[in-house]
């Protein structure tokens, strides 16, 4: 009798464990990649009063059954349902990404050693370094700029803290301006050329020196004949300051004395004939406090035509999209591709990789083990790990977004009424034993008294 009054301690203490379970997923169903947990039971040890037994050899008797009383229920396991994928919720927020697919986040723990997780849900601290809620650094590879050519290339040697708003990664470097292009249409019978106008039409050419800063060239075109004409440079302005310390002239064959070019055209077709259609512009710095341009910019004529449509010339910085040149980046802005690259874009239109989240997945998701703050830790169960970028794993990230708690409330609630059920057959099971137990003292009491 005393035994089913065990198995009913046993049995309480089984619901009560997975009520505790079944409670802390429902407090967690908004905890942002929470992986619910489930409780499983399996039948203790057994009494055996009578073991089982065959047929005689003479076969006057047969076999019976073996006569076990069992001692109640326990814990089999309390499994973590990695598998299953909780929903996808946008946040619109940078800094949030989404694994779709079995791979984990690694973050450094706060003794140094390496955790897993599923919760995208980061922030940057005072240095700029990509952590988690809890102030943990969320690993990966980071960039490296070269000093030379200011290039950035990722570095996979290691795994390091990612970073996003650090100093080396503020700016990008400028680029001077090394080519140009000089196109449209000069009409001969503009009258800009004759006594009604200044005798000269002008275009600008913006132009970065190797140090970021943007300048003005003016060039000033002045009729020689119907088929020819000058084109000098004339004023250096920096915004629409003039900078008189500056000076710039062509420099080359076919070059005039005074720094000016000849601009030749067909008298027929109206195109250009200067073979080669390109001189050099040479800059120079006249003043020790003013930056200077480390290069000669060519500037290409070849597309000038002598139509007899309206003038308009216009000066553009690069040849074909090459040599434009441009100003210091400064960061706008930046996001996290579906590979994980963390790509940022500045002011001067560089778009530049500054760095790559790297994944773990391990041969056992199941076996990791919770260390609380949405972190899982590696056991001896958990199997091999792979060290990966999210493309090499054959997934993929979302950036913007967060993956929610995988745990569904209807089969919770459901749990719960069945494991409140469970208690309370196992708490008949004692209450119904003690009544059994007091019969039987009242059986006691009564041969008492009646022997008295």
């Amino acid at each position: 009798m005393m035994r089913s009054m065990y198995s009913g301690v046993a049995g309480l203490k089984v619901h009560q464990t997975k009520m505790d379970v079944i409670g802390n997923n429902i407090a967690n169903v908004n905890t942002i990649g929470f992986k619910s947990q489930k409780v499983s039971f399996s039948d203790l040890f057994y009494q055996t009063s009578q073991i089982a037994s065959g047929p005689n050899e003479e076969g006057t008797k047969g076999g019976s059954n073996a006569r076990q009383v069992g001692l109640g229920t326990t814990v089999a396991q309390i499994s973590t349902n990695i598998t299953d994928r909780g929903g996808a919720q946008s946040t619109g927020n940078a800094l949030d990404v989404m694994i779709n697919g079995s791979s984990f986040f690694i973050i450094q723990g706060d003794d140094g050693g390496e955790y897993y997780s599923k919760a995208g849900n980061f922030t940057t601290d005072g240095n700029g370094n990509l952590v988690t809620g809890g102030g943990n650094y969320v690993m990966g590879y980071t960039a490296a700029k070269d000093p030379d050519t200011g290039d950035y290339t990722l570095q996979k040697d290691k795994l390091r803290p990612v970073s996003i708003y650090g100093a080396e990664y503020m700016t990008t470097e400028p680029a001077q301006t090394t080519s140009a292009t000089l196109s449209g249409n000069i009409n001969a019978q503009d009258d800009a050329f004759d006594t009604k106008g200044s005798g000269i039409i002008s275009t600008k050419l913006y132009a970065f020196d190797s140090l970021g800063n943007k300048y003005g060239v003016q060039f000033d075109i002045e009729k020689v004949s119907s088929t020819e004409y000058t084109l000098k440079p004339s004023t250096i302005y920096n915004g629409t300051t003039v900078e008189a310390g500056m000076s710039a002239v062509f420099s080359g064959d076919g070059v005039n004395a005074d720094g000016s070019v000849t601009l030749t055209f067909d008298g027929t077709k109206g195109t250009i004939t200067n073979d080669p259609a390109q001189f050099t512009l040479n800059i120079t710095d006249g003043s020790a406090n003013l930056p200077s341009f480390a290069s000669d910019i060519t500037v290409d004529f070849s597309s000038m035509t002598s139509y007899g449509s309206s003038t308009s010339v216009s000066a553009n910085a690069g040849i074909d999209n090459l040599g434009a040149g441009k100003a210091v980046g400064n960061m706008t802005s930046f996001g996290i591709s579906d590979d994980g690259s963390i790509v940022a874009s500045y002011t001067n239109g560089d778009v530049v990789t500054i760095g790559q989240l790297v994944t773990a997945q391990f041969s056992n998701p199941s076996g990791l083990e919770k260390a609380g703050d949405n972190l899982f830790a590696q056991t001896l169960n958990s199997g091999t790990i792979n060290y990966q970028t999210i493309d090499a794993a054959g997934e993929s990230m979302t950036g913007g977004a967060v993956e929610m708690s995988n745990v569904d409330l209807a089969t919770e609630f459901t749990d719960m009424i069945v494991t409140q059920r469970g208690f309370q057959a196992n708490s008949r099971i004692i209450t119904t034993s003690d009544s059994m137990i007091e019969e039987l003292l009242k059986i006691g009491r009564a041969s008492c008294r009646e022997r008295v």
